[in-house]
C-alpha cells in the first residue's frame, strides 16, 4: 500500500468515524426522516446533473437505494434521535460485516470460514453484553430510549449488509459501474419516501418549523453527510477497492469505530460505562477474528509445516 493510499484510507477512515458525532448534533435541529431526505436531496442534486446514469438495471438501482440509503440511515437516524450514543452508533453499525458474511452465504453461496463463525460467535457476545447494559439503563431509568436504538442500530446494519450483497449482485453484472454515479444517481430514490416519512411520523408543523428555521450547524450537518461522508467518502473507498486487493481495503473500517468513539467522547462527552467498554471490545475482536482468523491460522500452520 503507497502512501499515496495510506493517506486516502486515513482520510475515509476519518470522515466516517466523525459522521456519527455529526449526525448527533444535526438532529438537535433537524428530526431524523426530515435530516435524511435533505441529506440525499443534496447528494443527488446537483451531481446528477453532470454525471452519467450507471448502467445498472432499474430494479438493482432501486434495491441498492432503498436498503443501503433508505433503510440504512432511517433506522441508524431514528436510533441516535431516540438515545443512541454516536461512539456506540459506529461500533454497532459494524455488525454489518457479519450479517455480510451470513447473507452472501444465503445468496451467492459464499463458504464460511470457522474463523467468520468464531468471529460472530465472539462478536455476538459483545453485542448481548450491550443490550444487556441497554437493558439495566432501562430498569434503572438512567435512558428510557438506549435499547429501542441499540435495536435501531442492528437493524441499520442490517440494511447496509443487505445493500451490500446487492452492490455484489451489480458489480457482478457489471464491472465499469462508476461508484460516484451510483450513489449520485440511487440517491434520487430514497428521498420522496423521506420527505413522506417525515410528514407522517415528525409532523407537517415540526418539518416546515425545522426547515424554516434550520440553524448554521443544522446546514454544516447537511453539507457534511452529503459531501463528505457520501460522495468523498464512498468515491474515494471506491477507488481503494479498485485499486488494491479487497482483503487489504475491507479492514480497515475496523478503524471507523475507533475514531467515532474517540470523537464521541471528545466533543459530545460520551463516556462509557464499564459493562459497555468491555462488550465494545468484545465486538471489536470478533471483527477482528472475522477479517484476520483465517490468515493468522494459515500462517501458523505454514510456521509449524
Amino acid at each position: 500500500m503507497s502512501p499515496r493510499h495510506i493517506l486516502t484510507a486515513l482520510i475515509v477512515i476519518f470522515l466516517w468515524g466523525m459522521n456519527f458525532v455529526v449526525i448527533k448534533i444535526g438532529l438537535k435541529g433537524v428530526p431524523p426522516f426530515l435530516l435524511g431526505a435533505l441529506r440525499f436531496l443534496l447528494v443527488a442534486f446537483p451531481a446528477i446533473l453532470f454525471l452519467p446514469r450507471p448502467k445498472v438495471p432499474f430494479k438493482w438501482l432501486l434495491a441498492y437505494a432503498l436498503t443501503i440509503s433508505l433503510g440504512q440511515f432511517a433506522f441508524l437516524f431514528s436510533a441516535m434521535a431516540v438515545g443512541m450514543p454516536a461512539g456506540l452508533a459506529s461500533l454497532v453499525l459494524q455488525a454489518q460485516a457479519f450479517f455480510t458474511v451470513g447473507l452472501s452465504a444465503l445468496v451467492f453461496g459464499d463458504k464460511l470460514r470457522a474463523s467468520n463463525l468464531l468471529g460472530m460467535l465472539v462478536a455476538s457476545m459483545g453485542l448481548v453484553l450491550l443490550g444487556s447494559a441497554s437493558l439495566s439503563n432501562v430498569a434503572s431509568s438512567v435512558s428510557q430510549v438506549t435499547l429501542l436504538g441499540f435495536i435501531l442500530t442492528l437493524c441499520a446494519a442490517l440494511s447496509w449488509a443487505c445493500g451490500n450483497v446487492i452492490n455484489k449482485k451489480i458489480g457482478a453484472l457489471s464491472s465499469s459501474v462508476s461508484t460516484l454515479s451510483l450513489v449520485a444517481w440511487s440517491a434520487l430514490i430514497p428521498i420522496l419516501p423521506f420527505f413522506l416519512l417525515s410528514y407522517v411520523f415528525e409532523g407537517r408543523a415540526v418539518m416546515l418549523d425545522s426547515l424554516s428555521h434550520l440553524s448554521l450547524s443544522s446546514v454544516l450537518t447537511v453539507v457534511y453527510l452529503a459531501f463528505a461522508a457520501t460522495l468523498v467518502g464512498y468515491t474515494l473507498w471506491g477507488r481503494l477497492l479498485a485499486a488494491l486487493p479487497t482483503h487489504m481495503v475491507a479492514p480497515l473500517t475496523l478503524l471507523v469505530p475507533v475514531v467515532g468513539l474517540s470523537a464521541a467522547w471528545i466533543l459530545l462527552d460520551e463516556a462509557l460505562k464499564t459493562s459497555e467498554i468491555i462488550g465494545a471490545a468484545i465486538v471489536m475482536c470478533g471483527l477482528l477474528i472475522n477479517v484476520f482468523g483465517h490468515r493468522f491460522s494459515a500462517g501458523v500452520k505454514r510456521a509449524m509445516s
